[in-house]
């Protein structure tokens, strides 16, 4: 049977293939057949999952990985409806990624079609934009808008339905309906060159001026962008993308100088919980603040936060774009390197000393900062590592003492579950790449049937699972705040042998109950050269928290 070559889907996945966008993470289902059709002869490829959700959770990681729009394809009703949750995580994390989602028939709306739902209504709360095609012949523009929305301003999520009967019309002459080449990009909001030297002569002008970014800079991309700007300024640049916020472990004792600064130039980062609303305790009174971001929205709402008084400066611009000007003003290398940018930067990177001795002190677990140990010697002897973090106590400990050149972590939403999914679109967007994901048992739960999808895709990985059998980051909670004796809900089963699931899927899994067992565990998951779950037994320990004064967490209790 000839393959037809100009129905909706046709034009769509074109006008992917002519974006660069050749990768789909997805779940097969009626209402996307069409699309699955199309994809054979527009030479897309398809990275199918056993999730809705952790296919949206791929999408997002590959918009952080690569600064591309991930795509993620789902089918219709229920299929639509379980991925929503995720978009939440990359709207946060300022995560650019289009989520296409089949859809009842347009001609049979409003009479009970099959999977009939609002959805883009649905997804319109945790998405920039979400909207459903309306005609085969508008399909082009319409994943042209979305991918330019997606990348624009401040990146993030958008939605597109697509109606099935949109995808199989039939369109006479498909060439007139190819978007052109700058159609999937934004325009830049640049900064003003006279924008640009006012904020230099306020950093000039203070005596402890500070620089914060948000979580769209957490990239390795990133942060060479923020190094730059410091090294250009002479001022510290702190990226916080975490939802603990100043209190985030992987800052060190950040929030022991934050309230010394007399400046603070927000780009792109709104003041928002993470950083206490801006208010006293967590910065002086004193403090004034220049607030730059791409949304006109976020920026109103940020100097109705901080107080008008206290804002010196504000502008629209791209965060990107902002930097860069920044860089092109300095003038005369004028701005140097001072002792508050040693003492801001020393900070960041404290950690107790006891860390670097801390054991485990029951018997028969590990403590989280002698996983750590041996999981930054296999990120170190790596020539491309990337480590994934997820959310949760454990993921506190390791997102505070591992590090690596790429980091993917959770995000603002403080979301759990995303770390399995995030580590199989790292293999997939840097095939060459040692992937390490640190989560946690609870957390492993979510997507544990994911092996799967990285066996049949061969996407080795190391999962390194804290198992204290326990929802930890809740019980803690209900520890300080009711007491032990009123901690309900947050048990799992004790010792669960889940590296034999991962085992039964067809990957490698090892379980290890002491620190002398961990670094040889490890390298045999690395040269088994298949998807690997190291399953530890851990202590119950509350996250660290990190201060110059009186640090916390030096061993298990």
């Amino acid at each position: 049977m000839a393959v037809t070559h100009n129905r909706g889907a046709d034009i769509l996945a074109r006008a992917l293939s002519r974006a660069r966008a050749r990768q789909l993470f997805s779940l097969s289902g009626n209402q996307i057949m069409p699309l699955y059709d199309a994809a054979l002869e527009a030479g897309l490829n398809i990275t199918h999952v056993r999730h809705e959700g952790a296919a949206v959770h791929m999408a997002d990681a590959w918009g952080r990985l690569t600064g591309e729009p991930g795509i993620a394809l789902l089918t219709g009703g229920p299929g639509h409806a379980n991925g929503i949750g995720a978009l939440y995580t990359a709207l946060a994390a300022e995560s650019p990624m289009v989520l296409l989602s089949g859809h009842a028939p347009l001609n049979q709306l409003g009479r009970g079609a099959f999977q009939e739902m609002a959805q883009a209504e649905l997804a319109a709360p945790v998405t920039k934009a979400s909207f459903t095609a309306r005609s085969a012949q508008t399909l082009g523009d319409d994943i042209a808008r979305a991918m330019r929305i997606a990348r624009g301003g401040r990146p993030g999520p958008v939605h597109l339905s697509l109606p099935f009967d949109v995808l199989e019309q039939t369109v006479a002459n498909p060439t007139t309906c190819a978007p052109d080449d700058d159609d999937f990009f934004a325009t830049t909001q640049t900064l003003s060159v006279a924008t640009a030297e006012a904020v230099l002569a306020l950093i000039v002008n203070a005596q402890r001026p500070l620089i914060i970014t948000g979580p769209l800079l957490g990239s390795s991309r990133g942060k060479n962008l923020r190094d730059q700007l410091a090294r250009a300024v002479g001022v510290p640049v702190v990226c916080m993308e975490s939802p603990r916020g100043i209190s985030d472990p992987c800052l060190g004792a950040f929030g022991d100088v934050l309230p010394e600064a007399d400046l603070v130039v927000l780009i792109g980062k709104p003041s928002d919980y993470t950083l206490r609303f801006g208010q006293v305790p967590a910065l002086s009174p004193q403090c004034k603040f220049v607030v730059v971001d791409p949304e006109i929205d976020v920026l109103r709402r940020t100097i109705t936060t901080l107080g008008p008084a206290r804002v010196a400066l504000n502008a629209v611009a791209d965060v990107a774009a902002a930097i860069h000007a920044l860089m092109e003003a300095v003038i005369d290398n004028r701005l140097k390197t001072s002792p508050w940018m040693r003492e801001v930067m020393d900070a960041v990177a404290h950690r107790p000393g006891d860390w670097k001795t801390a054991t485990a002190t029951q018997a028969g677990t590990v403590h989280a900062l002698e996983i750590g140990r041996a999981v930054q010697k296999i990120l170190d002897d790596a020539d491309d590592p990337i480590l994934v973090v997820d959310g949760g106590e454990f993921g506190q400990w390791a997102q505070a003492c591992m590090s690596a050149s790429t980091r993917i972590i959770n995000g603002p939403a403080g979301s759990i579950g995303s770390a399995l999914p995030f580590a199989l679109a790292a293999r997939v967007a840097r095939p060459n790449a040692t992937v390490v994901a640190v989560l946690g048992d609870g957390t492993f739960g979510f997507h544990m049937a994911e092996f799967d999808t990285a066996v049949r895709h061969h996407l080795p990985f190391i999962a390194v699972v804290g198992n204290d059998s326990c929802w930890n980051a809740e019980y803690q909670i209900q520890m300080r705040t009711y007491g032990k004796d009123r901690a309900v809900g947050c048990e799992l089963l004790p010792g669960v042998a889940y590296e034999k699931a991962v085992v039964a899927l067809g990957g490698h899994g090892e379980c290890v109950s002491s620190a002398a067992e961990l670094p040889s565990a490890l390298v045999r998951a690395v040269q088994s050269k298949l998807p690997a779950c190291i399953n530890i037994m851990t202590a119950r320990m509350p996250a660290p928290t990190v201060t110059r004064v009186a640090a916390a967490g030096g061993s298990a209790h």
